[in-house]
């Protein structure tokens, strides 16, 4: 068995009565653990993936394991385990139709700004993954991109005992979370967006952007600029900033 925790699989192996030699395999194992399970996948033994929480490979590592052994022609076979993803979709009220998960928000810098926007700027349900420590910090960057009302909801401990789910405005969240400081497991349900502004005003709005950057605006600046001249929502005025 290649465990994502030993510990923790050795103890669900003892429930069951179970004893397999097990290896660790994680998101900082070494290129050489996947050599050592292909070869003893190569000597007809089965290897089973097992993760923390949820499903492998899903936000979770594994997926080079999975290339490394359909590439050395091994069959690989799911057994489908519970997902943060489907759980929180299925009790958000959210469409689950369409919806795009986006994993974890980066921390800073221009990769959290572009995740923002691109998450800002989705018509289908956005589903992300964040730590309690840094959910005030993430539902106040959804706000100031996508505006305080847009809906959202905050699941939290899926499946376990403590699991809770409230909904409400971005604005709302912030607040509620706040005064009730969360802990465990998150996952973050945005609504989708509105219909984008027509092409023609969008071109009008980059060029308006352009012409005030290099002037040497702030990006900030610059989005609230344009929300007030040309009316665009803020999400969307931050959205098309960061894109140029």
């Amino acid at each position: 068995m290649a465990a994502e925790d030993t510990r923790r699989a050795r103890i669900l192996l003892a429930h069951v009565g179970s004893r397999p030699r097990v290896l660790s395999f994680h998101a900082h194992s070494p290129p050489s653990r996947v050599r050592q399970i292909l070869e003893a996948l190569g000597q007809g033994i089965s290897v089973a993936l097992v993760t923390d929480a949820g499903t492998p490979t899903i936000s979770d590592p594994g997926a080079d394991l999975v290339r490394g052994a359909r590439a050395a022609g091994f069959p690989v076979a799911t057994v489908p385990g519970p997902s943060a993803v489907a759980a929180a979709l299925s009790i958000s009220g959210f469409p689950a139709d369409r919806y795009i998960f986006l994993g974890f928000a980066p921390r800073k810098g221009t990769e959290r700004r572009d995740f923002l926007a691109a998450a800002a700027e989705r018509l289908w349900t956005v589903v992300i993954f964040e730590s309690a420590q840094r959910l005030g910090a993430l539902l106040e960057d959804l706000a100031g991109v996508c505006g305080g009302d847009r809906g959202a909801a905050v699941a939290r401990e899926l499946t376990k005992v403590h699991e809770e789910l409230h909904a409400g405005t971005l604005e709302e969240l912030g607040v509620y979370y706040r005064e009730h400081p969360p802990r465990g497991e998150i996952t973050v349900m945005l609504a989708g967006a509105t219909v984008r502004p027509p092409a023609d005003h969008a071109q009008e709005a980059r060029a308006r952007a352009r012409a005030l950057l290099e002037k040497g605006a702030s990006r900030r600046d610059v989005a609230l600029a344009l929300a007030r001249e040309l009316k665009l929502p803020r999400n969307e005025a931050y959205r098309l900033v960061t894109t140029l």
